[in-house]
């Protein structure tokens, strides 16, 4: 398993004080900015836009992952890369042409990640092993914030840490979906490695930025993986 990667959901900042967010959010040490990206129609709501990730890359040097949440992700791909995107990660359930998609993304010059839903095998990944530099696991049913996490996901990232493992590449893992100060901890034991932070970490009532990447981040190191006790 790589480096612990703290991403703070952008969906989850301060919109009126965006540009104070990001300046704290880079002085307290977050390695990416997570941009949800959403039409609507894959989820049932609508989240941030390449107008706002071209206004982020101006005011900060932070490197984007960018997670579509949309029908018909292969349109978004190239504006997204071009907006600034260093990772793009697509939901597997999204499109028919994975493979494809995959490639389409390398071929702008991003990495490429996969997401799969609550419900969704990680056995639709078999083919796709090679194509991936990234697995993102919800773990909460995407499209709003305030979830509690699935229990049952700590099972499916455990799994999902032995087939990547398996691969013998450095792939990461990352987690999305009530990424508390609570449930990281589980989380980095059963093999995640990216840790998606929102409104139960990064962007808690009552905590700063600071503190709240602080935190996680200390939670996280403090966990080793052990993700073999988890697995099936």
């Amino acid at each position: 398993m790589g480096p612990i990667r703290i991403c703070a959901s952008l969906a989850c900042a301060d919109y009126l004080q965006l540009g104070r967010d990001l300046a704290l959010l880079e002085a307290a040490g977050v390695d990416y900015l997570h941009i949800d990206i959403m039409d609507g129609t894959f989820v049932p709501n609508l989240a941030l836009n390449m107008d706002l990730m071209h206004a982020v890359r101006s005011a900060t040097a932070l490197p984007m992952d960018v997670h579509l949440m949309v029908e018909h992700p292969e349109t978004y791909v190239t504006r997204v890369a071009e907006a600034g995107a260093k990772i793009i990660v697509v939901h597997e359930e999204s499109t028919r042409h994975l493979q494809r998609l995959l490639a389409q993304i390398h071929a702008v010059g991003c990495a490429a990640g996969v997401a799969l839903n609550p419900h969704t095998s990680l056995q639709v990944l078999d083919y796709v092993l090679d194509d991936l530099d990234l697995l993102l696991i919800m773990t909460v049913n995407p499209g709003f914030q305030g979830q509690r996490l699935i229990p049952q996901m700590l099972r499916k990232i455990a799994d999902g840490r032995r087939l990547l493992d398996a691969t013998g590449r450095d792939l990461g893992l990352m987690v999305d979906g009530n990424v508390s100060l609570q449930n990281a901890g589980d989380m980095v034991r059963a093999g995640a490695n990216w840790l998606v932070g929102g409104t139960s970490s990064i962007f808690m009532a009552g905590m700063t930025i600071a503190e709240g990447v602080t935190r996680l981040r200390a939670t996280a190191l403090a966990c080793p993986n052990e993700s073999a006790s988890l697995a099936r």
